[in-house]
């Protein structure tokens, strides 16, 4: 008797083969779709601006992604820092001191930028109308500051491109880049947004207007996203909020009939009623914005009378209409088309407008508020806001009127678009001002990276996971056609 056993089908070697390579199939798919769909590490690029105003100084921290859209990198606000003490045009006596100031900034900066990124990371200062003024007045003092801030930025690890004093027409133009960026006007190409802008020592209004543009020197032009604009743009040098205090008061010193000897007395319509100061005439009078006398010693007494019709006319008289040589002016005769569409107004525009709550009125209803603000006793006013330093304090009457006639009268306003005006301060999270336009055109001359991307391009990783699957599938089929042909009994057979 002969007992004949047959073999498993298992232990055929082209069964096991087929299993093998079965099992690699699903394996490689599960890798291939991990590697390729693991989260990219995205790749930031890093730019350092600092805006040296009249005032004060900031500086801004600003990223965008390695790889840049339509040559324009996207550009986000990561930090901004206020520098300690007054603008550098105030170190003038002592130049050296101007550099120093920004030491507490720059080493946030230095900590909050990777240090992997710091050699690349430009770093560029603009200062604004305090060293325009400084530079009319006086060139080798605005150069010494200058040498100052560079050499202190210098000893700092990053990519210093340069200080320099910006033209008013490029921080109109870059305040308006800005409000458009922000607001996502730049990329929709449907329409854009006017800026105005104020500080301590300028002025600046920007839009694109549908008109011919009769001056060239009020023309600038920029292509940002494929797409060109021809802005209108023009900065007032000696028209920010606290030059222009200066010119009013000079006009109205001069304009008393009293001898200009030590104690004069100056009643001022623009200051709260019980405002009582003794000022220098060198705190008037010490700036290239103000014409006439020089006095540096004798003194005055600033009364106020807190008459808010009578500070509007005065402000008036810093604006000279009476002259214009184009088809429409603003004032000084100086170019300008008619205001259209809608303006964002930001800076000192903002910082005023929004503690005396006007941000929000129409234009007559924002003058009544203004008049019985102006009309507050002064110890009243003290006693509301006790955590406001007084000079500050004492000026808002001052600085809201110049706001509203300025955009009135100045600017040619009126009831029926006032509402096209929106006060801001921010957008998202980053301030509105020129600094964040000048930041994104520069960006156009930073090469771009080649950012991170999965080891297979999209096209590829689909082909190669359909093959995988096909090659599963047949596997599979093979499979079940060689478990499936008959193999004989598996029993035992007695013969």
């Amino acid at each position: 008797m002969d007992l004949i056993f047959h073999k498993n089908p298992w232990h055929r070697p082209w069964i096991i083969c087929i299993s093998v390579f079965f099992v690699a199939g699903i394996i490689a798919m599960v890798v291939v779709a991990v590697v390729q769909n693991k989260p990219l590490h995205q790749k930031y690029k890093y730019g350092i601006v600092l805006d040296a105003g009249s005032s004060h100084t900031s500086l801004y921290i600003y990223q965008w992604p390695a790889e840049k859209e339509n040559n324009t990198g996207m550009v986000q606000q990561k930090l901004a820092c206020n520098v300690k003490g007054k603008g550098i045009s105030s170190y003038s006596p002592e130049p050296k001191k101007a550099g120093e100031s920004l030491k507490e900034c720059m080493d946030k900066a230095r900590d909050t930028i990777p240090n992997h990124r710091h050699h690349e990371t430009p770093v560029y200062l603009g200062a604004t109308a305090g060293m325009r003024l400084l530079k009319m007045e006086n060139d080798t003092a605005s150069e010494k500051v200058l040498e100052s801030v560079e050499q202190f930025l210098q000893t700092y690890p990053f990519s210093y491109q340069g200080a320099r004093i910006i033209t008013g027409q490029e921080e109109g133009a870059f305040g308006w880049i800005t409000v458009n960026y922000l607001n996502d006007y730049l990329r929709k190409a449907s329409g854009t947004l006017g800026a105005l802008d104020l500080g301590g020592a300028s002025t600046q209004i920007t839009f694109v207007s549908g008109q011919n543009l009769e001056s060239p020197d009020n023309s600038i032009d920029f292509r940002l996203y494929g797409n060109d604009y021809q802005l209108y743009t023009h900065s007032f040098l000696c028209y920010g909020k606290d030059q222009v205090l200066k010119l009013s008061l000079a006009n109205e010193i001069q304009s008393t009939n009293q001898q200009l000897t030590d104690n004069i007395t100056l009643q001022d319509p623009c200051f709260h009623k019980g405002y009582k100061a003794t000022k220098t005439f060198e705190d008037v009078f010490n700036s290239p914005c103000v014409r006439g006398l020089r006095l540096t010693q004798n003194k005055f007494v600033h009364v106020g009378l807190g008459d808010g019709e009578a500070c509007h006319a005065a402000v008036r008289k810093v604006f000279n209409d009476s002259r214009c040589t184009h088809s429409t002016c603003s004032f000084n005769g100086v170019f300008q088309p008619p205001v259209e569409g809608k303006f964002g107004a930001f800076s000192a525009f903002y910082f005023v407008m929004n503690f005396l709550n006007l941000t929000s009125y129409p234009l007559d209803v924002a003058k009544e508020q203004l008049a019985r603000y102006c009309a507050t006793p002064w110890n009243t006013i003290i006693q509301n806001h006790p955590n406001v330093k007084e000079k500050y304090l004492s000026e808002y009457c001052f600085s809201g009127t110049y706001i509203l006639t300025l955009l009135e009268d100045g600017y040619n306003f009126t009831s029926k678009n006032w509402k096209d005006i929106e006060f801001i301060k921010q957008i998202g999270d980053s301030d509105a001002g020129w600094t964040l336009g000048y930041m994104l055109n520069l960006t156009n001359m930073i090469p771009a990276e080649v950012p991170d991307t999965p080891p297979l391009p999209y096209g590829g990783y689909v082909t190669l996971m359909v093959l995988l699957s096909l090659m599963i599938l047949v596997l599979g089929l093979l499979a079940c056609k060689v478990f499936r042909r008959p193999t004989g009994s598996t029993q035992k057979e007695i013969i």
